[in-house]
C-alpha cells in the first residue's frame, strides 16, 4: 500500500528510473523516482513525457489544431508583411500563450474527468474556468494580431 493510502502496482525497474520510467500502467509520482535509490526522474524521460502530453493535447483537442493553423497564418503574414523584430516577439508570445493555455486546459479537463466521472457543479466550474483562460488568451492574441498587422495592411492598401 502506498503512503497516501492508495493501492498501486509495485514499482518496476522502469518506474524507478532504471530505464525511461514513462510507464503507461499507472500514474508516476515523485516518490516512485526515488524508490530504491534510483535518484531523480531522468531528464530525457521528463522531456518525453512532456512531448507525450503535448501530443495528447494536439490529437484530442480540435481547438488546438485550429489555433495552430491560425498561428501558421500569422507567421506567413509576418513574413509577407516584413514585420519588425519587436512585432515578431509579440506574435510569437501570443502564439505561445494561447498554446500553453490550451494544453493546460486539456490537463484540467482530463483531471476533472478522472476525479469526477459523474456530473458535478465544481467539475463544470473547473472546466469552464479552463476554457475561459483559453478564451482570454485567444482574445488577447487577436488584439496583438490587430496591433501588429493592421498598420502594415493599411500601409499596403494605401500605397
Amino acid at each position: 500500500m502506498a503512503v497516501d493510502g492508495e493501492q498501486r502496482p509495485p514499482a518496476s525497474d522502469a518506474s524507478r528510473g532504471v530505464s525511461c520510467g514513462c510507464s503507461d500502467h499507472f500514474v508516476r509520482r515523485a516518490a516512485d523516482s526515488r524508490a530504491c535509490g534510483a535518484g531523480r526522474f531522468p531528464l530525457a524521460c521528463a522531456f518525453r513525457c512532456a512531448a507525450r502530453g503535448i501530443g495528447y493535447a494536439f490529437s484530442s483537442q480540435r481547438n488546438l489544431k485550429i489555433q495552430l493553423v491560425i498561428a501558421a497564418a500569422a507567421v506567413v503574414a509576418g513574413f509577407a508583411l516584413g514585420i519588425s523584430r519587436a512585432e515578431w516577439l509579440a506574435i510569437v508570445l501570443a502564439i505561445v500563450v494561447v498554446a500553453v493555455a490550451e494544453v493546460v486546459n486539456t490537463a484540467v479537463e482530463s483531471v476533472v474527468d478522472l476525479a469526477s466521472p459523474q456530473w458535478h457543479e465544481l467539475a463544470r466550474a473547473a472546466k469552464d474556468a479552463g476554457a475561459g483562460a483559453v478564451l482570454i488568451a485567444s482574445a488577447g492574441s487577436v488584439v496583438v494580431g490587430l496591433m501588429v498587422f493592421l498598420p502594415h495592411l493599411v500601409a499596403l492598401l494605401a500605397g
